[in-house]
């Protein structure tokens, strides 16, 4: 198998001993789990939310990951780990406790459940560093980095996949991640992402998998067909020789995503296997689509997708490829709403919301990206023939935004040059409010009583992650209606006042609040 991958990092390994581990607690235990919700498969089998309601725990090591597993009153406590710098094997040890399976030299997250990992500030790199998942389930990893896993050469790393499930894994949510690779087998990579032994109810979301030998497998081998249930949308797949992913056995949903670069094949769906793929965008790959290197033939249900620069092979012995002319030979019912772009913008929305320390943003299902994601209203899925809805708005979040309601006005603690209170109720997230320091208050207010349980906070594009621990402070009463980490969604107690304050007690830099919106439900 030639491996073309033109990327060729010196990857090296830290000589260093293991320094303390440290994993500070943030006073934030209702902090959101993650920006957005679950999407895809993974909000089946009862939904994947993570740590959400937990601890959240800043780790700057691999060692401090694993403290804040092994600290838990139990295996199944919820807990946030927020991650920044450089995890590598230089330090990530073994840490031992009844809530927790560690090993040194790989992010260990085994026999564990009710976990988020959220890459955050300057951003989060596991080098040469793998996350294996085993015997788990409600895992959340976002907005993280994973380069140059090894299962051969040194270091080595989680049998050399960037992130790995094995072993009765359920209800996973990863989302905007980049997983790179500098080769393939021969160079000692191997998956990006794999899932085997019973791996179910995974969504694989705005992601980037690139320069490696094999995308990704679903099951080992063919015999291994006890995994399914994966949702891949809005990934890029960049310069890869197959496996994009290789499955056996099983349903996938791949939507949105852009292919480009694919060297020998792409989507394998084999062993009996059932893939529906809608609105991708193929570009300058080969055999994108089929049954590959087996006599075991799977099957695909195909709308809405574009072939640009795609060549296919002729159909022999263990080469059956959906080409020239793919068409469906099965039919795969989603049980999710989803929303779909149209392929033809898929390489432009993609490349603008995939990957680590991109926003955190999504599609809005008409080509344009948003921030921060949506977390509420679940869209509707549009027929395979139906363009999506053309809106230039944010997805429904819940009825009227009060804050527009003739009558409301704003104000608060401090306001920097360039601000003002107001633009957090003008509908334009190019425009904003930030306080003269690093906290402040901005409030949102009415004429007479106003009814509200819902709240949605918005940060300008580009500038996601600024916003730190906050409280929402009924103003008439001086009660705390909620209080979280980042910006995003929540929802409390319907509450008659006539004044809603959000608070920020800690902040990454400056921080800004494009739109401060206010629901009644």
């Amino acid at each position: 198998m030639r491996r073309p991958v033109a990327l060729r990092l010196q990857a090296t390994l830290a000589t260093a001993v293991v320094g303390v581990a440290v994993a500070v607690a943030m006073p934030t235990p209702q902090a959101s789990a993650a920006a957005g919700t679950a999407t895809g498969y993974a909000t089946q089998n009862g939904g994947t939310t993570g740590g959400a309601g937990g601890q959240t725990v800043r780790a700057t090591t691999g060692t401090a990951i694993h403290t804040a597993l092994c600290n838990r009153a139990s295996s199944s406590t919820p807990i946030i780990i927020e991650v920044s710098g450089t995890i590598n094997h230089g330090n990530t040890a073994k840490v031992s406790g009844s809530s927790c399976n560690t090993a040194a030299g790989v992010i260990e997250l085994k026999q564990i459940s009710n976990v988020t990992i959220i890459g955050v500030g300057g951003g989060a790199v596991f080098d040469q560093l793998g996350i294996h998942i085993r015997d788990s389930r409600n895992i959340i990893i976002q907005n993280v980095t994973v380069r140059n896993v090894k299962k051969s050469g040194s270091p080595t790393s989680n049998g050399g996949d960037a992130i790995g499930m094995e072993s009765t894994v359920r209800n996973i949510w990863v989302d905007h991640v980049t997983l790179e690779a500098s080769g393939g087998e021969a160079e000692g990579f191997d998956g990006l992402f794999d899932m085997k032994d019973d791996t179910q109810y995974v969504t694989l979301s705005y992601s980037i998998l690139r320069n490696s030998g094999r995308g990704g497998l679903i099951g080992s081998s063919e015999s291994d067909r006890s995994n399914g249930f994966i949702t891949f949308d809005h990934n890029l797949y960049e310069n890869i020789d197959s496996r994009t992913p290789l499955l056996r056995g099983g349903v996938a949903h791949m939507y949105n995503n852009h292919y480009s670069g694919l060297h020998e094949s792409g989507i394998n769906s084999r062993a009996g296997a059932r893939a529906k793929v809608e609105n991708n965008y193929f570009r300058n790959s080969k055999d994108v689509l089929g049954t590959f290197y087996t006599n075991e033939r799977g099957t695909w249900q195909v709308s809405g997708n574009i072939f640009d620069n795609v060549t296919w092979s002729a159909a022999g012995n263990e080469n059956y490829p959906a080409g020239p002319n793919p068409t469906s030979t099965t039919t795969v019912s989603i049980p999710y709403s989803y929303r779909l772009d149209g392929a033809s913008c898929v390489p432009d929305i993609v490349r603008q919301t995939a990957g680590a320390n991109t926003g955190l943003r999504v599609s809005d299902g008409n080509c344009t990206p948003q921030s921060p994601p949506p977390t509420t209203a679940t869209p509707t899925t549009p027929a395979p023939t139906t363009p999506p809805p053309t809106t230039t708005s944010p997805p429904p979040t819940g009825g009227t935004n009060l804050s527009l309601a003739s009558g409301a006005g704003a104000d608060g603690s401090s306001k920097a040059d360039g601000t003002s209170y107001g633009n957090v109720r003008d509908g334009n997230l190019s425009t904003w409010w930030s306080p003269s320091g690093s906290t402040g208050t901005i409030s949102i207010k009415w004429g007479s009583a106003t009814t509200v349980s819902r709240v949605v906070i918005r940060e300008p594009s580009g500038t996601q992650g600024s916003i730190g621990s906050w409280q929402l402070v009924n103003n008439d009463t001086g009660a705390v209606l909620a209080s979280g980490s980042g910006a995003g969604a929540t929802s409390f107690a319907a509450t008659s006042l006539k004044k809603i304050n959000f608070k920020i007690n800690s902040s990454n830099g400056t921080p800004k609040v494009g739109e401060f919106e206010t629901y009644a439900g």
